[in-house]
């Protein structure tokens, strides 16, 4: 077995040096994600014709699950096939949305924001996944819907805007532009290993594999086992 390495051992005051020189790039990527939010408050925003999702309380329109706020955030969240076990579902998009609590989801209604999930699969295995979850989030199936809300199957985030009844989009990303849904990550790249990923740049010896092969224990996503001691089917 391998020997984990670890980081080198310095004075205090070497330590609180390094960590000062490191500050000062910290402060120039802050201010460099600002201007990155500032170009996005000056897109442009495209029309969204009308369209219909199903979700709790049957069809309803997008202008719907605004539930009467001014914006949107929705994220798709892939689906694994109809009839498939909670086990076989993504662990990916399971770990997105383990942040988005009734807290989170408050405090962006604060800001006149609604958060909703989409998916494409139907909505009763929907609505099973999401309670088995514990998830309290408006979900809605998009099975039925216009090819508008199409999507890779999954792992987008989008945003929309209201004006009156028209909805517009304003943004959207997908990939590592989802990551400020898993803030476990972020707080990953604070400690001394980093996420522990093959891609990452770490001195040799640091432990590293497969990105997100850490999200699925034991054959299910790793949130799953704070909802079951169930061997996965």
């Amino acid at each position: 077995m391998t020997e984990t390495k670890m980081p080198r051992i310095v004075s205090r005051e070497q330590w609180e040096r390094a960590r000062a020189e490191l500050l000062v790039r910290e402060k120039a990527h802050t201010r460099a994600g600002d201007e990155l939010a500032a170009a996005r408050r000056r897109l442009p925003m495209t029309r969204m014709e009308p369209l219909t999702v199903v979700g709790a309380h049957g069809p309803v329109s997008l202008l719907d699950v605004f539930e009467g706020r001014r914006m949107l955030i929705g994220y798709h969240f892939m689906w694994m096939k109809t009839g498939r076990p909670h086990d076989k579902q993504c662990e990916g998009c399971t770990h997105s949305q383990v942040a988005m609590n009734s807290a989170v989801r408050a405090y962006l209604a604060e800001r006149d924001v609604t958060f909703a999930v989409f998916s494409r699969g139907p909505w009763d295995e929907i609505a099973a996944y999401r309670d088995f979850m514990g998830w309290t989030a408006p979900w809605y199936s998009t099975a039925d819907s216009a090819d508008v809300l199409a999507t890779r199957n999954g792992g987008d985030l989008r945003c929309y805007l209201r004006d009156g009844d028209q909805v517009y989009e304003t943004y959207e990303t997908k990939l590592r532009g989802i990551e400020a849904m898993l803030p476990t990550l972020q707080l990953l790249d604070l400690t001394a290993y980093g996420r522990q990923e093959t891609w990452e740049d770490s001195p040799e010896g640091w432990p590293q594999d497969k990105a997100g092969s850490w999200w699925r224990r034991d054959g299910r996503p790793v949130a799953q086992w704070t909802r079951t001691d169930a061997a996965a089917e």
